[in-house]
């Protein structure tokens, strides 16, 4: 298997990102809120967080590219979200506007990621990988890749199931939405362009009001297969399980690009409660964060 100090060396490579920032979403802002369980939720998992009261979170809203593009540009965007329990742990969630993973395999990322910086291989590399279409073909169908007007407006998948788990032990296999609740009507009147123009909006839509986003599960049902994240879970369970409301811009949490106590949201960082499935992307993406931090506090 693809080590995970190449995969980053070959990401970094592609992109050829600014020394000491993240080697994926290198452009993003922190903003902070709280997250409120649904008591339909709290039935279902014991975890701290979704106990129904409010608890603090962490929120960075990004680009997927391993460069600062302008905003214009055409491209996944992030949504990550670090929720914090009263013991002083956290659990962190890492949305993306497609809503599925286009493989299982570390190393066809790593090579598709490298094909869509240069054009002209993307063709070859989908002939040769012609298991990837179907996930692609569902991202162009959920505008995906894109430039939108706001992330108010941007629903968010964090791809990966979970083991939710009762005061009993009993496990239930979830994924999570993060929907937008903000429509075009919401919208502020002035106008947005220049190269950081979905930051400039957030600020200014946040001086308004908090911007939410409801978290929704598809609770797995027969037939689901939680341990792989291209899996697509047909008629399942939906369940309104909270509500994430940003109240305002976060400045500075990690000090600068090269702080050497960055903040990093890591899918693999889990609390009592909640269980990793056997899902080899969310087996090996914790290792592969691990090695960019490394570059950005080292380099």
């Amino acid at each position: 298997m693809l080590s995970h100090r190449q995969a980053i060396d070959r990401l970094r490579l592609a992109f050829g990102g600014p020394t000491g920032h993240r080697t994926l979403h290198a452009k993003g802002r922190f903003y902070t809120g709280t997250f409120t369980a649904t008591p339909e939720a709290t039935a279902l998992c014991r975890a701290g967080h979704l106990d129904g009261r409010p608890h603090g979170i962490t929120v960075r809203w990004s680009n997927a590219a391993g460069k600062q593009r302008a905003d214009s540009k055409p491209d996944i965007r992030g949504m990550a979200v670090k929720f914090r329990l009263d013991d002083g742990s956290a659990t962190d969630l890492l949305g993306q506007t497609s809503p599925r993973f286009p493989t299982d395999d570390p190393e066809v990322f790593v090579a598709m990621t490298e094909a869509s910086e240069k054009p002209l291989t993307l063709p070859l590399f989908l002939a040769t990988h012609p298991g990837v279409l179907p996930t692609l073909l569902a991202s162009l169908r959920a505008g995906a890749v894109g430039s939108p007007a706001s992330y108010a407006e941007v629903t968010f998948y964090p791809i990966h199931a979970y083991g939710w788990l009762d005061t009993e032990g009993r496990r239930t296999w979830v994924r999570y939405t993060f929907r937008a609740t903000a429509t075009k009507a919401d919208r502020l009147s002035g106008e947005f362009t220049g190269p950081d123009r979905l930051f400039e909006e957030m600020a200014a839509r946040l001086a308004r009001g908090p911007v939410t986003h409801e978290v929704w599960v598809q609770v797995a049902g027969e037939g689901h297969d939680p341990h792989r994240a291209t899996s697509v879970w047909k008629g399942a369970r939906e369940l309104l399980a909270g509500r994430i409301e940003v109240t305002a811009p976060l400045d500075g949490p990690e000090g600068g690009p090269m702080s050497s106590t960055p903040t990093v949201f890591d899918p693999g960082r889990m609390v009592d409660g909640i269980e990793l499935s056997d899902d080899p992307i969310l087996r090996y993406r914790p290792g592969a964060y691990t090695e960019s931090v490394a570059r950005r506090t080292t380099s």
